[in-house]
């Protein structure tokens, strides 16, 4: 493992946003406060992640995102444990249908719009009409963990 994983700093915010941005994450609320990076030694971002708490009380685990030199390496496993070891209540996140097996591996399922929290709810119902998605056959999938 050739990086390490810190809080992120303000300074942080333009590194945060950019692997946002390459990553294809929509970038509204971004809170550098909330994020993990995982850097290399000499200090540069490879990959970044967050856990954002919404208005009706539930958390999700969200903006996972990894330099494409550094995909498979390793970054995103070692970013989502990190997240997931100091959440003691239900996680969530959203995610393209065709990422759901990745997340299964740490304890995570697919829920159906009955088990999930309001806010969760109002996006899926939302998503039918993102045309991206529906253009290359996925659709929006939201995950839960005890």
């Amino acid at each position: 493992m050739n990086f390490t994983l810190r809080p992120a700093k303000i300074e942080d915010s333009p590194a945060i946003y950019d692997l946002i941005i390459e990553g294809h994450i929509n970038p509204t609320g971004l809170d550098w406060r909330r994020f993990i990076l995982a850097v290399t030694p000499e200090g540069e971002a490879i990959g970044c992640g967050q856990i954002k708490p919404h208005r009706d009380g539930s958390q999700e685990l969200a903006s996972i995102a990894v330099t494409p030199a550094w995909q498979g390496k390793g970054v995103a496993r070692a970013i989502i444990e990190h997240l997931i070891d100091g959440v003691d209540s239900p996680l969530y996140l959203m995610c393209v249908s065709t990422m759901g097996s990745m997340y299964e591996k740490f304890g995570f399922r697919g829920l159906n719009e009955e088990e999930m929290p309001k806010y969760f709810r109002r996006v899926s119902k939302l998503a039918g009409f993102i045309e991206p998605l529906r253009k290359e056959g996925q659709t929006l999938l939201v995950m839960g963990r005890e």
